[in-house]
């Protein structure tokens, strides 16, 4: 009886042991995965499409306002959006890397050619990053792109392309500051109807 109660006893204790070691690992391995708990990953280097808007501070009064709606040309000259009041503006978001960009440039530049007479003006925003900056003067000569070309201030990307990372990003203002139509991406569907558009706002008068 002696021998068979120790038996017991030690099997009762090497359960025990086997519990808490399972239990050990159990915890150990949900701390391992706990939610909110991610890996870092690098920032996307060489051709690789960066973002093309990040968090920003929110619009505000004054001169938040102000930096909302401006930008700098390529000769640095500063200029904001209300500039061009009384003018149809085609504001256009777009990188060197992207390829529905480059189809959509020469585009743009015909369009700028064609009712630029009627009050259009056509400008192109990079928001490829500073990586992609230095490449904008030979893109603008490969694809003889002679429409105003410049960088945006972080609260006008903020402010028009909000979380969508997606380009080429088309705008289209009225001649009163008003957006007409907002297109994301570039094919032969949008080509069509953002020259339907350009047509009727730069005819209609207002």
């Amino acid at each position: 009886m002696p021998s068979a109660f120790l038996s017991c006893a030690l099997r009762s204790r090497v359960a025990l042991i086997i519990g808490a070691l399972s239990l050990l690992l159990f915890f150990a391995a949900c701390g391992a995965s706990a939610p909110g708990e991610v890996g870092r990953s690098e920032t996307p280097k060489g051709r690789t499409a960066p973002p093309t808007s990040f968090p920003m501070p929110p619009t505000t009064t004054g001169n938040g306002s102000l930096n909302a709606q401006s930008f700098t040309l390529l000769d640095n000259q500063q200029a904001k959006l209300s500039d061009y009041l009384g003018q149809v503006v085609v504001l256009d978001f777009w990188a060197t890397f992207c390829a529905p960009c480059v189809e959509e440039a020469p585009h743009l530049d015909a369009l700028q050619k064609r009712f630029g007479a009627q009050g259009l003006q056509v400008i192109g925003l990079n928001v490829g990053g500073p990586d992609d900056y230095p490449g904008i003067p030979e893109f603008a000569a490969r694809l003889k792109i002679n429409y105003k070309l410049g960088i945006p201030e972080p609260e006008m990307m903020n402010l028009y392309m909000g979380s969508n990372n997606a380009i080429p990003q088309t705008i289209v203002f009225d001649r009163k500051g008003r957006i007409v139509k907002h297109f994301v991406g570039y094919d032969q569907t949008t080509s069509a109807e953002l020259e339907r558009t350009i047509e009727k706002t730069v005819t209609s008068g207002e």
